[in-house]
Order: C-alpha cells, then structure tokens, then sequence
C-alpha cells in the first residue's frame, strides 16, 4: 500500500515517564479525533501504571507511533488482564504493528501467569476482525449494544459503539497454533458454502436478513459484513446504519440462543474484502478446553 511504514526499526518498550504518557494520549486524540472529554486522563494513566497497568509504546526513533493500553480485572472470577486501547498510525497500519503489540501485552500478562485477556471491537471492522480471530484466535459470546453510548466525539463512533467483547485464552493450543501462522482458512470456507448467512448482501450492497428460527436451528451460523464500514459510513451513512442494525439483531439473537462467535473469515485470500463470522453453537468451554479454569478460591 503505498505510503505505508515497514521499517524494521521500530520498537516497542513500556511508557514509562511522563513524557511518553503525554505523548500516548496526544496519539490517542489523533488517530480517534477525540475531545479532551474523551481522551484517557493523564492523572488515571499515571496511577494505573503506577498500580500494575500495562502501557506500551512503539517508537520509530523518538516518534510513538502506535500503544496500548491494558489493565487488570477479574471476570468469572478469574483474573484477567483488559486490553483497553490500542492505537497505531495510519500509515504504519500495514506493518504487522498492531499484531506486535498485543504479542507484547501477552508476553507481560502470561509472565504474571495471567492466562486471559479481553478487550472489544466493533464487529463491523473487517480489518479488526480479521486480526482478532484470525491472527490471534480471540472467541466472543458477548455483543455490547453501544458499549460507550450512541456515539462519542470521535467521528468514527457516529454509527453507534456496539462491541464484540472478546477473550483470548492466551495459552491454548488454538491460540498458540494461530501465532504460529497456520489458519483453518479452507475449513471454515467448506463450513461456510453450507450455511444460509442470517445477515448476507442482497444485489445492491445491503445487508439482507433471513429466516431467524430456520438459522438457529442448525449447529452453525454465519453473519457477512462489509468490507470497509469506515468507507462506507462516508459513502452512504444511511447503508452504513442499515449494517449497524442488521448484525446488531444477528449477533444479539444468536448469542442469546446459545452461539458463540468462533471465526472470522475474508471472502478474498489477502485482501480486506467482505467477510463472514462463523457462529457455533455451544460453549466456548467446550471449543476451547484450556478455558475451562478453576475461579480464585476454588469452586
């Protein structure tokens, strides 16, 4: 892609002084266009950092051009680590960079022998979902309607805020296989031309629903979203809403009735294109075992 950044010199270390915490958050307005109102206080990212939060920088020279941001939590209780935010610029988008740091925040988390990780996506980011399920082998059972409100400040957060909240079981062998670069691409396309989409593209680019108890009733579903919703919500903002509405009811309806969101797959190898979510039936305990844990205190 052109203008794209690939250099090999960046590097990613923690945020340690007050100095790259600023310009952590000067990041954080400029990739977001966010207010003030909405950009992580300084005064709450020094503190979390100072109890135990992950901040993570990568630097090309003295320039940050991407972070994350994570902090402790507990979930079913068990403790996790949530990823909160992570942001890289635009023109190093193409280099891995994003990838990269969420390797960094695993690498600190499983060294605390903290084995989960959590954090939400909009499901409507193909580029996202692809990274989140594909590349790193997250699961979903959690649709969050406007997750931050209607909208927020920033111009990308004007179709709503609904979220998938993710896990990723950070040390099982589904994830460990999906470091390693090896997909299942072919499987879940076969899986894929079997099923009848509960939201699919009709002739001229929208989104089409189908039979909802004729969907469930099987042990797989699948939910197609656009290729560029960002591209989309520039275009034709009433299109982009159609989306928003179309897979909000998909995912919350099959969620509800006992599906969890497995895979993510694009229709075209290597390019950002439409793509598809493959929803299984069951619990995610079941597909992936290491997630089956023992809360703190026992049962």
């Amino acid at each position: 892609m052109s203008g794209s950044k690939t250099k090999s010199s960046v590097v990613i270390r923690d945020l340690e002084s007050f100095e790259d915490l600023t310009k952590a958050q000067l990041l954080e307005k400029a990739i977001w266009g966010l207010s003030d109102l909405d950009v992580t206080p300084m005064t709450l990212a020094i503190a979390i950092r100072e109890a135990g939060g992950i901040w993570l920088g990568a630097f090309d020279g003295q320039e940050l051009v991407g972070f994350a941001f994570g902090f402790l939590g507990i979930e079913h209780g068990e403790i996790m680590l949530h990823s909160h935010v992570l942001g890289v610029r635009p023109e190093y988008r193409d280099s891995d960079l994003g990838r990269k740091l969420k390797l960094a925040q695993r690498e600190r988390a499983l060294a605390w022998r903290v084995q989960t990780m959590t954090w939400t996506f909009d499901p409507l980011q193909s580029r996202n979902a692809h990274l989140n399920f594909d590349k790193l082998g997250v699961v979903s059972d959690r649709y969050k309607i406007d997750f931050y409100g209607p909208e927020t400040s920033s111009s990308l957060h004007r179709n709503g805020t609904d979220r998938l909240w993710v896990k990723w079981p950070m040390a099982s062998s589904r994830v460990r296989t999906r470091l390693q670069g090896k997909s299942n691409r072919s499987e879940i396309l076969d899986a894929l031309a079997l099923l009848l989409p509960l939201v699919q593209f009709d002739g001229k680019g929208k989104p089409k629903r189908s039979d909802l108890s004729s969907a469930l009733s099987r042990q797989r579903v699948a939910i197609e979203i656009p290729s560029d919703i960002g591209a989309l919500e520039q275009k034709s903002p009433e299109q982009a809403y159609e989306w928003r509405q179309a897979t909000r009811w998909a995912f919350s309806e099959a969620l509800k009735a006992g599906f969890f969101v497995a895979e993510f797959c694009r229709m075209i190898r290597g390019q950002q294109g439409p793509g598809s979510y493959l929803l299984e039936k069951g619990k995610l305990e079941e597909y992936v075992p290491e997630m089956e844990r023992e809360p703190i205190g026992g049962r």
